[in-house]
């Protein structure tokens, strides 16, 4: 059984919903995992939600999201292998950041969980509805993802570098955003960077169509005008049982999440 470790408080989000971040075991070392709780406790709410982060970030991306969602049931962010504070192992396969999250699921005695992802979280939420029978529902936020640059050679050529990180920031936080979150942002893409190059490679070998194909549970696409590049599969693709709602860009899912929280509301309360 893997060890749970206590969750840490910390400070309000808003009145009714608690922030709190913890670490767990997990077959590939600790797992940081960012957890949303309702004023209520959120066990005896609606079914607990699981988001998945991309490469390049972490669960940390998803504060706002579950702030908003973590109203009327708990809500839990990791940071999968390899990125945040998570456990840096080798570059792990979409199977294995599954199996790693299924280690969480079962430390928590979680019955039945509702799944977000969006990127590398897309494929290891796909894994885990194909190979998990606790998942009930499946949100996937199909979007433009710009591809990780190679890592710099040297110090000496790392200039260019830093700066298509730096514009990377912009396009996640979106026009307007404060200089704190474009700082942040930044900091956060050159943390991930060395695993979000390395998890390039797994997502390109997932195969994503397939799986897509052998989701049974109910699903959400939040689709922007084309998926992932890379990703092979376009709207017409969905499986017929699939519900889309649009989605414009991350800079949503991390700034202004409240323009999806009805329609995943609706979804996951169906």
């Amino acid at each position: 059984m893997p060890k749970r470790t206590t969750l840490r408080s910390e400070p309000a989000v808003s009145a009714a919903v608690r922030i709190r971040r913890g670490y767990f075991e997990c077959r590939f070392g600790q797992l940081h995992v960012h957890h949303a709780i309702p004023g209520g406790g959120g066990f005896e709410e609606g079914t607990p939600l699981l988001a998945l982060h991309p490469a390049t970030h972490s669960g940390r991306m998803f504060t706002a999201l579950l702030a908003a969602l973590g109203r009327d049931r708990s809500a839990f962010a990791p940071d999968l292998p390899g990125f945040g504070e998570s456990d840096t192992p080798a570059g792990l396969s979409i199977p294995e950041q599954a199996a790693a999250i299924g280690d969480f699921l079962d430390t928590m005695r979680l019955r039945q969980v509702d799944v977000l992802g969006c990127g590398l979280g897309m494929g290891v939420a796909l894994e885990l509805a194909a190979t998990r029978p606790a998942v009930r529902r499946v949100v996937l936020a199909a979007l433009r993802w710009a591809e990780a640059p190679a890592l710099p050679p040297s110090a000496q050529s790392a200039d260019a570098y830093l700066r298509s990180q730096w514009a990377g920031a912009r396009d996640d936080c979106g026009p307007g955003a404060p200089l704190p979150a474009l700082i942040a942002a930044c900091g956060e893409r050159l943390r991930n960077a060395a695993e979000a190059a390395r998890a390039a490679a797994a997502e390109q070998s997932y195969p994503l169509g397939e799986r897509l194909g052998q989701i049974r549970q109910p699903l959400l696409v939040l689709h922007a005008p084309e998926w992932p590049r890379g990703a092979g599969l376009s709207g017409g693709e969905l499986p017929a049982h699939a519900r889309r709602a649009p989605c414009r860009d991350i800079s949503v899912l991390q700034e202004a999440p409240q323009t999806l929280v009805g329609p995943i509301q609706e979804f996951l309360t169906a």
